[in-house]
């Protein structure tokens, strides 16, 4: 158990002390400042620009910036119900895998589309090579989407007074290049060295140890997993996601993998200080990000060691932990810290079956995705914690009879309006979602495979994973069925983008004020007092919205237990 614990502790501390380099890194990138990787990707980026037609010096206001969001990604939804509608005649599919149903097609559409990454089919059965190339490419450009919106919030406090927030192409391509791409080559070579397959050949037939012959299917995995993990997408090649062997052979690719899905979100706070040239707000920022995940993973991995009550009654000895539904090679501790990074940070990937947690880690995982704002995905955490610093600042000047105030910009009715649209938005999607599934048994939770609390967990699960664009799942729920495909599709769709086009539109606003310098009666926003009100605000907006639907899932479960 010790051993478990270090290793957990050194991934943790090694992505934190590279976080803060990389951070200066990623400033520099979106800055348009000289960095060491210019020579190999300036040529590249320059032809690309070239063959587009597009000029990354023409600047955009924000309704600009939103206008190109869209856009790309309205066509990438057409190009996508394409390819996976169509997967049986077209090439790259040597195993036979079936075309997509409509409804299917839809959701897992939109699930790459917003960097969800929610998969209601098997990865290994329910898509041609082709299919999984094509989302790959989408795991790039989602993540790299989340990235260019959230440099919008970063240039708009860069500047005293603008409209002019830079283009939106070149934050979106240098998200791709800079950064995507070299970290995913550097983590595929050690995925291939590590044993995971790259190939285009089909199902290999292999003799088990019991003498039984057996098809298992391989693929271009390692191409794959890494922009899965950097990206903060999460779908996994193989339906079995980062739990199969394929995916994730080793403890040691285990720890490669969460570095991964940590080390941008981690560097994102350390970039936006460095960006506005504020390091102390970034460090708050960031401390007030790492209470939250602590005080979610930390019971989350403790209780998964000391096991399931139910099961210790029977008196079945789990000195190993909860170990049902965890792979041997990981254990209960990494498993549950996998289960918190994961959702804390909109990844989505599984190590361990989340259905099989004890119930009080069920509900930290869902805690994780309803606050959606500590560390968070690529750019959308970022997005999510400008929400709470608007509310916080704002019910922080009332308190203290001071004009709300965020970094010279004065916070009005307008932008509070949008912030609390945001803010309740979330929460809506998820009980509203929920409230219909289990309202209307026959189609919500004829497919349940568990009744009672644990089945209601499995439904807020659902939508809570898709509002906050997740992935992960408590997967005893059937969920391929047009009306889980159809509703979570339209959940993905409002969770993911209300998240960005209000804190682009709020920051845009902003950046066009007059800049007020900071005097005696400014309310300083880089204190640990402020950090401390940021938090309150969360953690209250959390507990009202949610804590009712959790007291009838996870925590009537745990209670059942005893």
């Amino acid at each position: 158990m010790n051993t478990e614990i270090f290793g957990i502790i050194a991934m943790f501390l090694v992505t934190l002390i590279l976080a803060i380099p990389f951070g200066k890194y990623i400033a520099k990138v979106y800055a348009g400042e000289k960095t060491f990787l210019d020579p190999v990707f300036k040529p590249v980026e320059s032809m690309i620009y070239k063959i587009s037609g597009i000029n990354p010096e023409n600047e955009m206001n924000w309704k600009q910036h939103l206008s190109a969001l869209l856009t790309i990604n309205f066509l990438w939804f057409f190009i996508s119900m394409l390819v996976l509608m169509n997967m049986s005649w077209l090439p790259l599919n040597p195993d036979g895998n079936p075309d997509m149903s409509p409804d299917l097609a839809f959701n897992t559409t939109i699930s790459f589309l917003v960097n969800c990454n929610l998969q209601h089919y098997s990865g290994e059965t329910g898509l041609s090579y082709l299919g999984q190339i094509w989302l790959m490419f989408l795991q790039f450009v989602s993540a790299a989407t989340g990235m260019a919106a959230a440099i919008v919030i970063f240039k708009a406090f860069r500047e005293k007074s603008t409209e002019k927030l830079g283009n939106f192409y070149d934050y979106f391509l240098k998200s791709n290049t800079r950064i995507f791409l070299p970290l995913s080559l550097l983590m595929g070579a050690v995925l291939l060295f590590e044993g995971v397959p790259m190939t285009f050949e089909g199902k290999e037939k292999v003799i088990t140890l019991q003498g039984n012959s057996a098809e298992v299917s391989t693929g271009p995995v390692a191409a794959f997993v890494p922009i899965k993990h950097i990206g903060t997408n999460g779908g996994g090649f193989f339906g079995a996601n980062s739990a199969h062997p394929f995916e994730n052979p080793t403890y040691f690719t285990n720890m490669v993998e969460m570095f991964a899905q940590l080390i941008i979100p981690m560097a994102m706070v350390f970039a936006f200080g460095h960006f506005i040239r504020r390091k102390k707000f970034g460090y708050m920022i960031f401390g007030v990000m790492t209470a939250g995940f602590l005080l979610l993973a930390v019971p989350t991995i403790t209780m998964e060691m000391n096991g399931n009550p139910a099961i210790s009654s029977m008196g079945i000895d789990q000195s190993l932990g909860a170990m049902e539904g965890k792979e041997i090679r990981f254990g209960a501790a990494a498993s549950g810290f996998w289960s918190i990074v994961t959702t804390v940070i909109s990844t989505g990937s599984i190590n361990s079956m989340h259905d099989s947690s004890v119930p009080l880690s069920g509900m930290t995982q869902m805690l994780a995705m309803m606050v959606n704002a500590f560390y968070g995905g690529d750019g959308a955490g970022i997005l999510n914690i400008f929400i709470y610093i608007i509310l916080a600042v704002f019910i922080s000047g009332l308190m203290v009879g001071r004009t709300p105030e965020f970094l010279g910009k004065k916070i009005e009715a307008r932008e509070m309006k949008i912030a609390m649209i945001v803010a309740l938005f979330h929460p809506f999607l998820i009980l509203a979602g929920t409230a219909i599934a289990t309202a209307f048994p026959d189609v919500g939770t004829s497919t349940l495979n568990n009744p009672g609390f644990h089945g209601f967990s499995e439904v807020l699960y659902e939508f809570t994973s898709s509002a906050a664009n997740n992935g992960s799942g408590f997967e005893g729920l059937g969920d391929n069925n047009p009306f889980w495909n159809i509703s979570t599709g339209i959940v993905l769709l409002l969770g993911r983008f209300l998240p960005i086009i209000g804190p682009i539109a709020i920051a845009g606003l902003l950046a066009q004020k007059k800049y007020i310098p900071e005097g005696e009666g400014t309310l300083k926003t880089d204190t640990s007092t402020f950090g401390l009100m940021i938090f309150a605000v969360i953690a209250i907006i959390a507990a009202l919205a949610f804590f009712p639907a959790l007291a009838l899932g996870p925590i009537a479960e745990y209670f059942s237990l005893k």
